[in-house]
This record gives structure tokens, C-alpha cells and sequence, in this order.
């Protein structure tokens, strides 16, 4: 799983801003920023634009369970949605490849991805088959591994896991076990290495990467309604707004809190259930993070504990001179709300493109032309 994010690094890199953010919360770095704009929009709602995509999506009628039995007609759903984890304390976090790819802030990450010209992309594309900037829809990044979906009918499956012993698996769906690979390069040699990890195909429209065959398995078997798991998917349909959107298992959100705050990352642990996230990127970076419980009063006292936190970090910034950080805490807010609370968060796209200011100097490095002998 892990050679294979690899080649996904631009998304990585989108994850690793969302998570640089949480952890400036209470630490902070970088170079001193101007004023940030006095109000921020954060992600709250399905918008059209949301409800169109997600209609869209609708194309995969599962399977009835048995022919024999009358019942009322199947409904389109979402493939990759019906794909994911159910229960409790499970994660998954999904990634609008194409969306988060025309955003402000996937600009910058473009530019940073394409400082050499564009030529790792280009070997990419010719051992592979797939653009990623093109053909990539969505990532979802889950406790089981990683699942991909989009126009994968170009990839050269053959190429790169044809000595790999498979097996189909239902309707439209393949599962590669772990093992050798080959990959043709450009110049028409071959890059040859093993591959600890198994990978389902289904429909030229997913790839599935686990551990096992047998996670992969029961991520293609929940599409066909095959799966053992009680309860609706992680994420409902509703809920499939922002750039970035999922639940997030309460111990990840924990880990993300600062080394000196161990107590109120253990109070949260055992106060609240699920982290539903959403993060928006059509201008600043704004993420909002709803936090369930089932005790109010006890998720009423950890929202409060939360915020004071915050306001502490903000005035700890200011008194050690860290203007950019407490300009950050700015849009740091804990809203409580009975058996909830909200915590948004908002990094200024102005910040971002000072961070990243040094992507934009070696592009012009790199495509500078040669000095003349």
C-alpha cells in the first residue's frame, strides 16, 4: 500500500496540508503573514453543484440477493460509497481528486508537482496508462487500505500486475494477490520489484489496494451486498460535500492535538464517538470538524475544555511574537451543540502561497534555459 500511495504523492500532499493545519493549532511555523481576511466560509451544507455531482454518481444497481424472491426495483447508488466501511470507530476520508485539482489551492500544489517540468508526471503516465490529473476522481484513504475510482480503461494492468496470480470476483471485478511486478519503462526497459499488498479491479472504474486478498475482497463484496457488516455505509450521500470529506476515528483526531495536550486528547477519546469531517478549498482552506457524543453534558464540558485550549494557544503566540499562528487561531471556533460540538478551522490561502512560495522559484529555476557554452 505504501508504493502505491507514493505515485498518488500530489494527494498526499493535500492530506498533509489538512493535517500541518490541525497541528498549527498549537505549535505554529513558518514566515510572518500579513492580516488575514476578516471572514471565511466554511463547509456546512450540500450545495447544487454537490447534489448534481452526487446524482451523477448514481450508476451501480446491486445485484439482487436472490432471483426467487419478489422485491421492489433496486435503486442506482454509488459504487464507491457502497464500498465503504460500516460500524463504529472506523475511518474513511475522501479526497475529490478532479475538485480539489482546480481549486486555489490544487494550483498551488500543481505547481509545486510540476517544478521539473512535468517529466515524472509524463514517465508516470507511459508505465501506467493512467493521468492522474485527468483520469483520478476520488481517493479514500480508510483503515482497510486505499481506494481509488475514476477511467482507469487505459491502464496497463497487463503490464503491471500480469505476474501476479489472480482470480475474479463477482461481476466486473478481478483480485490480484501480492507479488512480482513489472512495469515497461520509456526507454523500453523494464523496472521489475515486488508488491506486498493486493489490488482488486472492478469495472475499469476502481482500484482497491489491502493488505490481503481478503480485505480486498470484502471492500468489492459490499458493492454486490455480499458484505457481513451491520449498518449504512461510513458516509452518506448527504454528506459527500467539500473537497475533502469523511469520518475520522476519534484516536486519529487525538493524535493530532499537541504533545501538551495528552489529557484533553484522552478526554476525547472517551467522550466521543465519530469525527465527521469537511474541508473546503474554493478560497482559503476551511475545515470543519463535527464531533458526536452521547452524553451532553460531558460533550457540552469537552467542547469548552477544547476551546479554552485554543484561546490559550492564541494568547501564547501573541506573547512569544508568533503573529502568524495567532492570526491563525483567529478562525479557530468551537461551536457545542447538546450531544455535538464544531470545531472550524481555516488556514488564509495567503499563508499558503508564502509556504509554498519556494515551489514557484524553483520552477523558474528549472525551466530557466541553459547558459549558453
Amino acid at each position: 500500500m505504501d508504493s502505491r500511495r507514493r505515485r498518488w504523492v500530489w494527494l498526499g500532499g493535500a492530506l498533509l496540508l489538512f493535517a500541518v493545519a490541525a497541528v498549527m493549532m498549537f505549535t505554529g511555523q513558518g514566515d510572518e503573514l500579513s492580516a488575514p481576511a476578516p471572514e471565511v466560509k466554511f463547509p456546512s451544507r450540500m450545495s447544487g453543484t454537490d447534489f448534481a455531482r452526487a446524482e451523477k454518481r448514481r450508476t451501480w444497481v446491486m445485484p439482487a440477493p436472490d432471483a426467487g424472491v419478489a422485491q421492489a426495483p433496486a435503486k442506482p447508488r454509488d459504487p464507491l460509497l457502497a464500498a465503504l466501511p460500516r460500524g463504529p470507530g472506523r475511518t474513511a476520508v475522501v479526497f475529490e481528486a478532479n475538485a480539489l485539482r482546480h481549486s486555489p489551492l490544487g494550483e498551488l500544489l500543481m505547481a509545486c508537482l510540476m517544478r521539473d517540468g512535468g517529466k515524472n508526471l509524463e514517465q508516470f503516465k507511459a508505465m501506467s496508462g493512467v493521468d492522474p490529473f485527468q483520469d483520478l476522481d476520488r481517493v479514500v484513504i480508510t483503515d482497510e487500505g486505499l481506494i481509488l475510482s475514476g477511467d482507469f480503461s487505459k491502464a496497463h494492468y497487463q503490464e503491471l500486475l500480469g505476474e501476479r496470480v489472480s482470480s475474479d470476483h463477482g461481476p466486473g471485478a478481478r483480485v490480484y494477490e501480492p507479488g512480482d511486478m513489472a512495469m515497461a519503462l520509456p526507454d523500453g526497459g523494464t523496472r521489475r520489484g515486488r508488491m506486498d499488498n493486493a489490488v482488486g479491479t472492478w469495472n475499469d472504474r476502481m482500484l482497491v489496494v489491502g493488505s490481503s486478498p481478503d480485505e480486498v475482497k470484502t471492500v468489492l463484496d459490499r458493492m454486490d451486498g455480499r458484505g457481513t457488516e451491520e449498518g449504512p455505509p461510513l458516509i452518506d450521500e448527504n454528506s459527500t460535500y467539500g473537497e475533502m470529506y469523511g469520518v475520522l476515528a476519534v484516536q486519529q483526531l487525538a493524535k493530532l492535538l499537541g504533545p501538551d495536550q495528552q489529557e484533553l486528547a484522552q478526554r476525547l477519546v472517551d467522550v466521543a464517538q465519530n469525527v465527521e469531517l469537511h474541508l473546503d478549498t474554493s478560497g482559503d482552506v476551511a475545515m470543519v470538524a463535527n464531533v458526536r457524543g452521547m452524553d451532553a453534558e460531558k460533550m457540552t464540558d469537552l467542547g469548552k475544555s477544547l476551546g479554552g485550549a485554543l484561546s490559550m494557544a492564541r494568547m501564547k503566540a501573541q506573547s512569544e511574537g508568533k503573529t502568524d499562528l495567532a492570526q491563525m487561531l483567529d478562525f479557530a471556533k468551537v461551536r457545542p451543540d447538546g450531544t455535538s460540538f464544531k470545531l472550524e478551522l481555516a488556514v488564509p490561502l495567503e499563508a499558503i502561497q508564502q509556504q509554498l512560495a519556494w515551489c514557484r522559484e524553483d520552477r523558474k529555476t528549472a525551466e530557466a534555459p541553459s547558459p549558453t557554452p
